[in-house]
This record gives structure tokens, sequence and C-alpha cells, in this order.
């Protein structure tokens, strides 16, 4: 390289050249703790002679944790280290047997702390934690053999801090989503530009658009939401608390841990700039009438959500002859100004009907239990998510009314009926049918949030593998409408039966019981459509990007259309500009291809690396019986299928679907599922809400059931008692 004059830096392959070093002691040097995640330890296992016997295992070294940021020794453990490997004589290395050595280290204090100070510069050289080894000559010497990426660490946010003082919490938006694939760099700018647009309706303008509220952070793809501020007053922790023990009760108990850490002490927090936002949103959103207008016409503030849906399906249109700046213009505008028109008119209006419920619940007291509350809130009326699953059964019980068509369906692969529909090939009948379900709804994916991921409307497969599924549904009990059917009659029998026990207990009573359970049936189904206005938005923007870069596919910016969606729009305009962003896009990629290997993303993480847990990965007792939070009662014994993507995996009708968590792109499945397990969620979680739609027993925040259980283990589900007990004999061969 020196003599050709090629600039080391522009290489990624070379040869090491470097003396051989006779190790008196040698071993491996983590940076970061490998097993808590803490960043800042430095985790050693040291050994006499050369390193090969400590990396093989052959020896149990002695084992220090130093903290690199206070220069303290704070874990020391002495290993018998009875066995070195020793320099030849001549060439190669030697196995020798030692005297037992707990009673001596290896290495002294200042070596030890030297050692840390080493991996500190390492760490700091390449940008993140490294796993390395050394090796220390008998004059003392340290030297430096080998550092490569910790690559089973979650990275932590960009800004996060460096000092231990400054702990900051960051809670998974992704994984309350549902979602633990990586997000696609064009996604997470969407969610930057909604999140701006949020707050500049609170009063609170981002500096850069682009950037996202000061709230906002990313980490390995996925979206994190900084919640330290709200841990740190009394009622924002107690505010969250309250959300969580709906939303994902699992993390209720890690919150009530992290508050007897003295770093996150509540501080007074100012009541009018908080009051000030709050109030500014309100009142320039007159969601207060929007509250009470809902309350006393549940038709009318529903037809005001319409019109938010039907704004959102129109929004984004730009000329035909639009250049692509324009379209890339038009983009921004919808993720920016979409939001600000669906938060007044639509929130509001569901928020009425869960107070209502709460309400209710507050008057029946001990009148009515748990269980029986969840039963009057089945199969509720106007969910989007819901009509869309049952327009999709509609489909199917037409496709199974025509031998052919369901024939066609049963014997051929969802890619070729998929090819075949994009190509206009499919059965009249079952192609206008289905471009009127695309129509409608094919704005939804698995994985929705993500508007770099393709929608159902371009690619099909995975809504024509669900129809073939749902013609082997032959039960006609089983068929969904008819137990949403079924699911309705009960809920408002059991609205009644709740009004009579109240009227017993007073006329008013009984009246406003049932006033309340009324009017949180008409509203309550609309908390699934701002999600479903704000998919709609990104939809539409992903098709004005997709123009984008079919422009600079052709200019030779990009190496395809599909490219825009690892860029993000400040990025979009630069190659517009001119800027070649091929080397970028594909460094992207391969990191995206990488992170979607990952298994686990924390749902909470601290600053510091670690994952707060509290104890909450201990979920079997010892009665063989997983425990959660009850989400839909009844009781099913069937075998269980453990799917972690929807879009590689069919579910048999009468199966108990175990998932990780479900976003609305999985309750096409819940159609034909006997019951529900997840991992996460609460009570008002999206997969609860729709089983109990359904009226399918379900338990959700079950730590690790996708671990616990293993497909075709013929499982219980108790949906009142939020138990699952595993048929101890094993699983079936599926």
């Amino acid at each position: 390289r020196a003599t050709n004059g090629i600039d080391p830096h522009s290489v990624r392959l070379a040869v090491a050249v470097q003396q051989m070093v006779d190790a008196s002691v040698a071993g491996v040097l983590f940076t970061a703790n490998p097993v808590t995640g803490k960043r800042r330890q430095a985790v050693i296992d040291a050994s006499p002679g050369l390193g090969e016997a400590v990396v093989s295992g052959m020896v149990n070294p002695d084992h220090f944790v130093a903290n690199t940021a206070t220069g303290e020794i704070v874990e020391r453990r002495l290993g018998d280290k009875r066995v070195a490997i020793m320099a030849g004589p001549g060439s190669g290395t030697e196995r020798v047997e030692l005297d037992a050595g707990e009673d001596s280290a290896s290495l002294s204090d200042g070596q030890v702390l030297a050692l840390a100070k080493l991996g500190e510069q390492v760490e700091e050289h390449y940008g993140m934690p490294q796993d390395t080894e050394w090796a220390i000559d008998d004059d003392g010497g340290i030297w430096l053999l080998q550092a490569r990426p910790i690559t089973t660490l979650f990275p932590l946010p960009e800004r996060a801090p460096r000092s231990e003082e400054d702990l900051r919490v960051y809670f998974s938006f992704s994984v309350a989503q549902g979602v633990y694939r990586p997000l696609t760099p064009m996604g997470i700018q969407g969610f930057r530009l909604i999140t701006s647009a949020l707050a500049t309706l609170a009063g609170r303008p981002p500096s850069n658009p682009y950037e996202g509220a000061a709230f906002f952070t990313e980490s390995a793809g996925r979206i994190f939401a900084d919640i330290t501020p709200v841990l740190r007053s009394k009622q924002g922790r107690a505010l969250f608390r309250g959300v969580m023990r709906n939303m994902e009760a699992r993390t209720v108990p890690i919150v009530r841990h992290l508050a007897a850490d003295p770093r996150l002490s509540p501080v007074p927090t100012p009541i009018r700039p908080v009051l000030h936002a709050v109030l500014s949103v309100f009142v320039r959103g007159r969601i207060p009438l929007r509250f009470v207008e809902a309350l006393a016409r549940p038709e009318k503030a529903r037809a005001r959500a319409a019109r938010v849906e039907a704004r959102s399906r129109a929004a984004g249109h730009v000329s035909p002859n639009a250049s692509a700046a324009e379209r890339l213009s038009a983009a921004e505008r919808l993720l920016l100004g979409g939001p600000p028109d669906m938060l007044p008119n639509v929130p509001p209006v569901f928020a009425a009907g869960l107070a209502a419920n709460v309400l209710a619940g507050k008057l029946l007291g001990g009148l009515a239990t748990d269980d029986e509350r969840r039963v009057a809130m089945r199969a509720l009326p106007h969910n989007p998510t819901t009509e869309m699953d049952l327009a999709l059964w509609a489909l199917a019980k037409e496709a199974r009314a025509d031998p052919d068509i369901a024939r066609m369906l049963g014997e051929t692969p969802p890619e070729r009926l998929a090819e075949d529909y994009r190509r206009g090939s499919l059965p009249p009948k079952l192609q206008t049918s289905l471009a009127d379900f695309l129509r409608l709804y094919g704005h939804r994916g698995v994985a929705e949030i993500d508007l770099g991921l393709p929608r159902w409307s371009e690619d099909p497969t995975y809504i024509l593998g669900v129809l073939a599924n749902y013609l082997r549904l032959d039960d006609p009990q089983a068929a969904p409408d008819v137990q949403f059917g079924r699911a309705t009659r009960e809920a408002e029998e059991m609205v009644g039966e709740l009004t009579r026990r109240a009227a017993r207990e007073g006329r008013l009573r009984g009246a406003l019981v049932g006033f309340l359970l009324g009017r949180a049936r008409a509203l309550s189904g609309l908390r699934e459509m701002p999600k479903f206005c704000i998919v709609l938005l990104m939809a539409r923007a992903r098709e004005l990007l997709w123009t984008v870069g079919v422009e600079l596919a052709e200019a030779g910016r990009l190496q395809s259309a599909g490219d825009i969606y690892f860029l993000s729009v400040p990025e979009a305009w630069a190659a517009l500009a001119g800027e070649d962003l091929r080397p970028l896009v594909r460094d992207r990629r391969a990191v995206y291809e990488q992170e979607l290997g990952r298994r686990h993303v924390p749902r909470l993480l601290l600053s510091d690396g670690t994952e707060p847990t509290a104890g909450t990965h201990h979920a079997t007792g010892a009665d063989g019986v997983l425990r959660g939070t009850p989400a839909s009662g009844g009781v099913v014994t069937q075998k269980a299928r453990v799917i972690l993507d929807p879009g590689e995996a069919s579910l048999e009708p009468g199966e108990i679907l175990v998932a990780p968590s479900t976003d609305p792109g999985w309750t096409p499945l819940f159609l034909t599922a006997g019951g529900l397990v997840m991992e996460m969620g609460g009570p008002m979680s999206h997969g609860a809400i729709v089983a109990r739609e359904y009226g399918i027993p379900a338990v959700v925040g079950v730590p690790d059931a996708t671990e616990h259980i293993e497909t075709g283990r013929r499982i219980t589900v108790d949906g009142s008692a939020g138990e699952v007990t595993l048929d101890l004999e094993g699983a079936e061969s599926v």
C-alpha cells in the first residue's frame, strides 16, 4: 500500500503482521458487560500462559469487573487455573498442568485497571463495545492482540449520556406496536415527522422537524421514546403506570422497580407550561366539545371520524405531471399535516367511550366481575380492523361458493395467485372482489407502521394465503361472522343484565349504567381509527416516494426505486440535487439485513446499557402454568401454533395462536384461532381488543411464551384467570 500510494483507510482487507508475544498472562476483555449489557464496565478473564486456555474453556480463569468511569474494581473472582498453554521449546505450544491457583491472582489491581483503560481506548476508536484478546509479556508489557464488536448487545441511542449519574430511560414504541423487526430509515423518518407535527400542535415545535420531537430516539432500527422526564414527575409516573396497566402490563412492575433508583427521583414539575400545552391543544382542537358531543350524539361523532378517514384517503394528491421534487414535498406535507387533522377529531370519540366504560365500572362496583365487564365490551361495532377481517371472511365465503375458485385457492401457491392478480388474470369474480377489498384495506400490512414495507395492495400474497386457510374452516358454528354475531348477543345480554343489577340498587344508578355501557359500545370501537388513518397517510406517502425513487434510479443516484426507503427525507433532497447515494444505501441495507436476525428487543432500555426486568421474566410456576394478564374470557384446550412472523406461517382452524405480540396485520389469523397467547400487551392492547371482538380466550403479557410453548403442544388458555397450562405430555407432531 505504501509503495503504491494506497490510503489505508480506503481498503477493507489487509494482512496483519505482528511479532509473536511470549505471554506470561493472557485472556479476554469485554469493554461492556456481555451479561447485563452495562456499559463502562470492563469484564476481564485472565489465566497464566497463552490465551488459548481461556478462550477454549479448558481452564477456570480469574474474573475481574472494573468500572471504567470510576477506576474501581467492582468484582473479583479467582479461578483454579489448573492448566496453562505455553510456547513450546522449539515451536508450537504445549499444555502444562499447574497447581491450584485460587489463592493468587494472575493480574495485579494495576494491571486490571490498565487493561480496562486499554479497552476504553479501543471502544473509543471503533465507536462501539468491543470483545478483545490481550497478553502481558514477562516484562509487564500489555499487548492488544485482537478486537471485534460485541454483537449481542443492544445498541444505545446515539445521544445516550455517557455519565452514570445521568440515567435515561427509553421505552420501545416498536415493541409496544408489536413490531420487533427494524424499521427502514424512511419508516423512521416518517415517525420523526409525525412526532414533530404532534409537538407543534402542543406548542412545542422542534427546531428541526426532520429530527422529530424531543422525546423521539432510535436504536438498531427500532423506535424508542425517552420517558425520563415522565418518570421523574410524580404525576407523570402515575399516568404512565395507568396507561401501561392497560396497554403493556409487564411494564408496570419494572417502572415501580425503577422508581427506587435515586437517579430517577422526582423533581418539581413546573405546572404552568404543562397546563399551557395541554390547554392549547384542547382549545385549538375543541377537544372537550368533541368529547361531550360523542357522548351526546355518537352518530355525529362517528360521522366526523369517517370524514377524517375520507380526507386521509384523498390526501397527497399531485398532478400527473408533478416533478419528483413536488412529489417529495407532498409526501412530507402528508406526514406533517395529517396527524393534526386527525388528533382533535378521532381520539376524543373513542376516549369518550373508554371513559364511559370506566364510569360504568365505578357505578357497578362489586355488582360485576372483571370478566363480566369484559364480556360486555366484546364485539364492539365500528372497529375498522374488525370490519376488515369480516370483509376478508365475506370474500372467503364468496370464493367457497364457486367450486372452481375454491379449488384454485386451495391448490395454487399464494405467490402464484398474487402474480396472477397483478397481471389481472385471476377468475373475474375473484379478481374484482379482491380488488374491492384492497381498495378499502390494501394500505395495511404486517409491520404496517413502517412505510418502507410493501402494502397488501402491492403484494397480496399474505391475504391470498389467509383466504385459502379460511376455506379449510368446516364447522359452521366456528365461522367468524357467526362467532362475532354470537359475541355481540352475549355482550348485549350482559349489558342488559348489568343494567338490571344496578337498577336493583336504584333506578337512577341503573339508568346511568345502561347509558354508559351503551355509549362505551357505540364509541370504543373507534380506538383503532387513529392508526387506521395514520397508516393511510403512510401508504400514500409511500406511493409518492416510490415515484421519486424511480426517477433517482433512472438518474443513477440510486440502484433501484426501493432504495428511496433507505434514505431520510433530507438525503432524498440531496439525491435530487445530484448526490450519488448508492454507497450509503448499500451500507444501510447490509445493517438492516443484519438487524432482521435480532431476536430480542428490550421494551425498556437504560442509558447505561442494562435492560430492567424487576424479575418479571419468571413466568412459569412449579405447576407448569404460565401466568399473564387476563384479556378475553373463556377457556379453550387445543394445540398451540407458535408464530413469529405471520407472513411465513399458517394457522390451522382452532389452533391457539402464540406470538410475541400482534399488530393489525396479524388479525386475519384471529378469525380461525381457538385462542391467543401473547408475550406483550395488556387488557387494552391491540391483540386483547381483537380477541374480545371475536370472543376467543386470550392471555397477554406472558413472559417468554414463544420459548416455553412448542408448536403442536396441547395447552389450555384460561382467559379469565390469565393462565396458560401446558400439557406435560409434550408436543404432538405437526
